[in-house]
């Protein structure tokens, strides 16, 4: 099955993406895999928050965060409560119709 989500880039242009289901990946893996340019320096361990999303609709039927991402978004300047890190998502069906802008840094 494809989950179509919709991603803002840094410049406020939207895309439609479709994301397979069976090869669980991560929101950050499928962001990369689109060719957009998150940092994702730690490599999905929510250590380093480059990979900062904000959820812009879909927030609450996303899973709830565990505690190294909320502990790595009380870092950020720019955190707020609807802000996820894309590398802590997997794509599944509680993804589809949501709509995430990208926020961490750039390469």
């Amino acid at each position: 099955m494809m989950i179509n989500i919709t991603v803002e880039n840094r410049d406020g242009e939207r895309r439609n993406l479709e994301i397979p289901d069976d090869m669980n990946l991560s929101l950050m893996e499928a962001l990369k895999a689109y060719e957009y340019n998150i940092l994702a320096t730690c490599g999905g361990m929510a250590l380093c928050a480059t990979c900062h999303v904000q959820v812009l609709q879909g927030l609450p039927g996303l899973p709830p965060m565990k505690d190294a991402e909320m502990d790595m978004l009380d870092t950020l300047p720019d955190a707020a409560s609807d802000s996820r890190l894309a590398c802590q998502l997997r794509v599944d069906e509680t993804m589809e119709g949501a709509i995430f802008k990208i926020m961490g840094e750039e390469e």
